[in-house]
């Protein structure tokens, strides 16, 4: 019984390992952009938006590259295909949504720059 709740910790604490967020943000944005007053401080924060819709561009290519594979070979996956389709589809969305947004966000910043 010790071994088999011993695995079932081991298994759970390897979830929250893997949900942990690997690339917190390197500075506070909250507070960053309430103190960008200069330049510089505006280009700090456009380039951080361009990084993060980067980001966001390679998160959409994979799921494009999952998506392919996925309508390619579709009987592998029974009736889970089309579940399995429509939520990577979801995620290019929202990917996409999110990398026009901080391309948008690096725009503005880089007016208030100049």
């Amino acid at each position: 019984m010790k071994i088999k709740s011993l695995i079932i910790f081991l298994l759970a604490l390897g979830l929250l390992a893997a949900c942990a967020e690997m690339n917190p943000h390197p500075m506070d944005m909250d507070l960053a952009v309430q103190n960008a007053e200069s330049k510089a401080d505006h280009e700090a924060l456009a380039k951080h938006y361009e990084e993060a819709a980067q980001e966001m561009q390679v998160k959409v290519d994979e799921h494009k590259k999952l998506l392919s594979q996925y309508e390619s070979k579709s009987y592998l996956y029974g009736r889970q295909a089309e579940d399995i389709k429509a939520h990577c589809q979801r995620l290019i969305d929202v990917y996409e949504k999110a990398a026009e947004e901080n391309l948008s966000m690096a725009k503005l910043h880089r007016e208030m720059a100049r």
